[in-house]
């Protein structure tokens, strides 16, 4: 473990000594002659706050970035204040998070995003997940059984490059290059710190398989030390043809969203895309220059449902999203706006109302565009609350997966595909980031970008310094599954940012890394929210619970009937209880729980406010 990392007391050794130094201060002045005649004044270290936490949540009126590394924070204030908006800090965040983020993300990643335009008061989702390579069957991965989770055949198209451009388009004010320029000084050259620094200790024998990636992160064979600077000259020179080509274009037509597609094309149409091609054919990999070439993401509207008097807005059924939404319809017909937050009967009911999605989820999600989905039923009220009346005093040790198809006007009666473990050894997964802002204006942006990452292994496409997506590995190879590896199809994807309004107006963009964790840890926050009206770092700190009851998406695809994760700060009363109901407990530590929220947004009163999950090192900034 690190020695200096702030989710251990919420604020680094530097930090706390010099908040120690500002209260010795205080103290000081509270002793002086001018203060005689006062009671004894009650010594800074002792004082209590109403709600204390162990981070502050941060306010403003200007705006406020949210994100994973001080790095990706510090990208998206330097863009406020250079006059962009949220989709411009968010688009800079991301692209800085994608150099100094590689344990979670790379430059050949995701990145799906929602955005908020205040100015048309609409909401947009960019889907920012890559397709199948055109090569890319189930026949071709029948021998092994199982897709792997790294190497030139783990992953979809890249699509961060696109999903940026796309969002810089719709809703940004900034040009690709403006966006991209703090991101290539750290290609250039950034501190290296202790999180990432261990991750690479941890990673260096797996990485050696792939020579490229080797030579790229361990230069000389010498892993990268805490507090030394770490460059990425390949990653830079794909970085600035990407920038130049955004300037060049600009300059010629001093048009914004021309520029903009002219430095997207110079990634998937131009050399870049040529060299990745030819470096995956050379690798064995099933990706091509024609791939990239093709390759064109979307911008769609968002799945919506309204509960506890908000409206939440998430992807579409190509990823996760929708399950936030059934989990927390499941919820409200459940009452749980009726029970005391962190009870037995509140976790309990939470617990059930995640299973009960996230098996519908396994059994009916899959790219629209391949499946057809019973999107209207899944959504339904009347759908839920005949899920709800499934929750009774005793978790459930069994899949249930709903017939959602009765309230899309069809009759089915069971499931087309029935989840199974693979009984074959899979490859390592690995992490996630998320980044969230609000501008004065009430933009909001959130991303949840992921692969390409370290962790397992990292493979890179030749000289050109892009870590390769890992995502491949989502889809089924069950020909009953609506989530069936096809060429050009969207995997299933665990991606998941999310966007609350209240009364169409901007209320909390949100996020975590996590995998199949997301939308359960971002219900367990967004209900204290909504429901309880909580303050928002008070919610994000509040003591978790997980399920990894339903089958998972990764690898083999493993479940775990009836096991729940939970930090033991929930009193030993309350688990206890739910040990009696017959949930099988996993305790972890005080802040246990594989997650890493954060989330800005605009306050109930107007302004604007921020906050960051003590459980990683996350990071949140403004003013």
């Amino acid at each position: 473990m690190a020695k200096n990392r702030p989710d251990d007391f919420g604020v680094t050794r530097r930090e706390l000594g010099g908040l120690m130094g500002g209260m010795a201060a205080a103290a000081a002045v509270a002793g002086s002659p001018a203060f005689a005649q006062d009671k004894p004044a009650i010594e800074p270290t002792r004082l209590k706050s109403a709600g204390e936490t162990l981070r502050p949540e941060i306010v403003g009126d200007f705006g406020i970035v949210a994100a994973g590394r001080h790095y990706a924070v510090a990208a998206g204030v330097k863009m406020l204040m250079a006059g962009g908006n949220a989709t411009d800090a968010g688009v800079a965040a991301v692209f800085a998070a994608s150099v100094t983020e590689i344990s979670h993300f790379g430059f050949g990643g995701e990145a799906p995003s929602i955005i908020y335009d205040a100015k048309t008061k609409t909401v947009s989702v960019i889907n920012g997940q890559g397709v199948a390579p055109g090569l890319a069957t189930p026949a071709y991965f029948a021998k092994e059984g199982v897709i792997p989770g790294n190497g030139p055949n783990g992953g979809t198209i890249p699509a961060m490059v696109d999903a940026m451009a796309k969002a810089l388009a719709l809703n940004g004010t900034k040009t690709l290059h403006e966006v991209m320029e703090y991101a290539i000084e750290l290609a250039d050259g950034f501190v290296m710190y202790n999180f990432l620094a261990e991750v690479f200790a941890s990673q260096k024998k797996a990485t050696s398989q792939y020579k490229t990636a080797y030579d790229t992160y361990y230069p000389g064979g010498k892993s990268p030390v805490t507090g030394e600077m770490f460059r990425q000259p390949n990653l830079a020179r794909t970085m600035r043809i990407v920038a130049d080509a955004s300037r060049a274009s600009f300059a010629a037509t001093q048009d914004r969203k021309a520029a903009i597609q002219a430095g997207r094309d110079a990634f998937y149409k131009g050399d870049i895309a040529r060299r990745i091609g030819a470096a995956m054919q050379a690798d064995g990999g099933l990706m091509r220059y024609e791939d990239l070439a093709r390759y064109e993401g979307k911008v769609e509207a968002p799945a919506t449902a309204d509960v506890f008097g908000y409206t939440i807005c998430k992807g579409g059924f190509w990823s996760q999203g929708p399950t936030l939404l059934m989990t927390l319809q499941i919820a409200e017909a459940a009452g749980i706006s009726k029970m005391e937050p962190g009870s037995a009967l509140y976790l309990h009911t939470l617990t059930e109302a995640m299973k009960l999605a996230f098996d519908d989820r396994n059994a009916y999600f899959g790219d629209p565009d391949f499946a057809t989905v019973p999107a209207k039923g899944l959504l339904s009220k009347a759908y839920a609350a005949e899920r709800a009346k499934l929750i009774g005093p005793m978790a459930s040790l069994e899949h249930r997966y709903g017939n959602p198809w009765k309230y899309e006007g069809k009759r089915r009666t069971t499931p087309a595909f029935t989840p199974h473990k693979i009984e074959k050894p899979a490859g390592p997964t690995a992490d996630t980031t998320a980044i969230e802002v609000v501008d004065k204006d009430g933009n909001l942006f959130s991303c949840t970008p992921s692969s390409g990452w370290l962790l397992g292994g990292a493979y890179i496409a030749g000289d050109t310094g892009v870590p390769m997506s890992n995502r491949l590995t989502v889809f089924d190879l069950d020909p009953t599954s609506p989530n069936l590896l096809v060429p050009y199809k969207r995997p299933r994807t665990t991606l998941s940012p999310s966007m609350v309004l209240k009364d169409g107006a901007p209320f909390l963009a949100i996020g975590t890394p996590g995998g199949d964790n997301q939308d359960q840890q971002i219900a367990n926050v967004l209900l204290r929210v909504l429901a309880f009206g909580e303050p928002l770092q008070a919610s994000i700190e509040a003591p978790r619970i997980n399920s990894n009851h339903f089958h998972g998406s990764f690898g083999r695809k493993e479940d775990a009937p009836g096991e729940l994760e939970i930090e033991d700060r929930v009193p030993t009363a309350v688990r206890a209880d739910l040990a009696a109901r017959g949930h099988k407990l996993v305790v972890l530590g005080p802040y246990g729980v594989s997650t890493g929220i954060v989330a800005a947004g605009v306050a109930p009163g107007g302004n604007l406010r921020g906050g960051a999950d003590v459980r990683r090192e996350r990071y949140v900034f403004g003013w």
